[in-house]
């Protein structure tokens, strides 16, 4: 009966607040005009017909990121998939890695219709899905309901329980009502599984993790070896990776330090959002550091531009060159990655958490994070049992982690990485399982 009575309440809160989503969706797309595009979608009116297509639901852009190696998985085996997104980031990304399939009429990219039963009953009538996996731990209490009663099996996918999600939903358990309502889960390890069990939810497979199985743009990583020794001949390089507001001073105060060891280190600094892009060069110029941006140091293809009383010319001390190159692009996370000889997470030193430490693993490259990781518990606790992660709980520990903590070899990071691979193959193996029972 609580249930149902939310569901009610849920219901008409949609009904009642659509005007001010729509305006909300009006003022967004004042900076981002595909806010206010294809709104038809949002109404549940979609110009494609894909039926019997897997659904995929990634809200924005990180749960699009970890779908990828799925839907690869799904596409090349002949199925067809339709993506769903609430924001335009997560939408792009869809759109720019599948191109040649959604041209091909193999995929389709729209955006999740409003929480009303009526936009829903469009979609599921345009595409007829044969199961949906929503990514992460996405709860969304009239797509559960409507996939339900229509007979579609959806799943949470690549799915976690943090910590405090599991903490802030015990004194409210409705959620733990919806997430019953899901088909199953397809968890990223034995300790997730334990804890969606715990909270009763159904049907529950160890899948892995899904961002494991990513590709790896080859071109970025052949640019980064061409310019490191351009960049900075024989100095360490240290990637700062994701850097949130709020530990830029942190994280400065820490580069500044470990700049004055006999090493000398290089650090590429890159923000997590691009809005922020002059505001660190801001601070950056505000500390006396010599940085140098991406956008002005390289061109399209990471070459580097005619700058001749640069460092970029090889003919200058190592004591002359930058203290800094900050990443000011988007989409070439690989490159600076690859760049470093270790990196450093962004986002644990906020409440926030820390960010992916996956791509940086996946280059063998150790990482360091700060003491908030329930964002990424998977895989870093593991990660910090195998040695491949660093932990550091204050300013001080991570001033010394920059120069003293080489990590491990590249080899403990490749088995370590091997062993949670595999996860596109896992899922598809219990989906197609799931689907023959439903």
């Amino acid at each position: 009966m609580r249930l149902w009575l939310f569901l009610r309440l849920w219901s008409l809160l949609w009904h009642l607040g659509l005007p001010v989503v729509l305006v909300y969706l009006w003022r967004r797309g004042q900076k981002d005009p595909l806010y206010a595009r294809h709104l038809s979608e949002r109404f549940g009116r979609y110009p494609q017909r894909l039926p019997g297509a897997i659904w995929i639901h990634a809200v924005s852009l990180g749960e699009m990121r970890s779908a990828v190696p799925l839907i690869r998985a799904l596409l090349d085996r002949g199925d067809r998939v339709v993506t769903t997104h609430f924001t335009p980031a997560g939408r792009r990304e869809a759109e720019r890695v599948f191109a040649p399939e959604i041209a091909a009429g193999r995929m389709a990219v729209v955006w999740v219709p409003f929480e009303t039963a009526w936009a829903y009953a469009g979609f599921f009538r345009a595409f007829r899905p044969r199961a949906g996996l929503v990514m992460e731990i996405e709860v969304w209490p009239r797509m559960i309901f409507a996939a339900r009663n229509t007979g579609v099996p959806l799943f949470m996918c690549n799915a976690q329980y943090p910590t405090k999600s599991m903490a802030r939903d015990a004194k409210f358990t409705l959620r733990h009502k919806l997430m019953q309502a899901y088909a199953g889960a397809f968890v990223k390890s034995d300790l997730q599984a334990q804890r969606f069990a715990s909270v009763g939810v159904p049907n529950i497979h160890v899948t892995g993790e899904l961002r494991f199985d990513q590709p790896i743009p080859p071109a970025q990583l052949a640019a980064a070896e061409a310019l490191r020794p351009l960049l900075a001949g024989t100095r360490p390089i240290l990637t700062f990776a994701s850097a949130v507001e709020g530990e830029d001073d942190l994280y400065l105060d820490a580069i500044t330090a470990a700049l004055k060891h006999p090493s000398r280190p290089l650090v590429v600094y890159v923000p997590r959002k691009p809005e922020r892009f002059d505001e660190v060069a801001g601070m950056l110029a505000a500390r006396g550091l010599k940085a140098i941006r991406r956008s002005a140091a390289l061109d399209a293809t990471l070459t580097p531009r005619n700058l001749p009383s640069s460092p970029w010319d090889g003919g200058h001390p190592a004591s002359q060159g930058p203290d800094i190159l900050l990443g000011d692009s988007l989409g070439e996370m690989y490159f600076y990655l690859a760049l470093s000889d270790r990196t450093v997470t962004g986002g644990g030193f906020t409440p926030h958490g820390a960010h992916n430490i996956i791509e940086p693993l996946a280059l063998k490259r150790p990482v360091i994070v700060g003491p908030e990781i329930h964002t990424i518990e998977y895989p870093a606790v593991e990660a910090i049992a195998a040695g491949v992660c660093l932990r550091v709980e204050t300013r001080e520990a991570l001033t010394k982690a920059l120069t003293d903590w080489s990590g491990p070899g590249a080899r403990a990071i490749e088995t370590f990485f091997q062993a949670h691979s595999g996860a596109a193959q896992k899922t598809l193996a219990v989906l197609d399982a799931e689907v023959k029972k439903s």
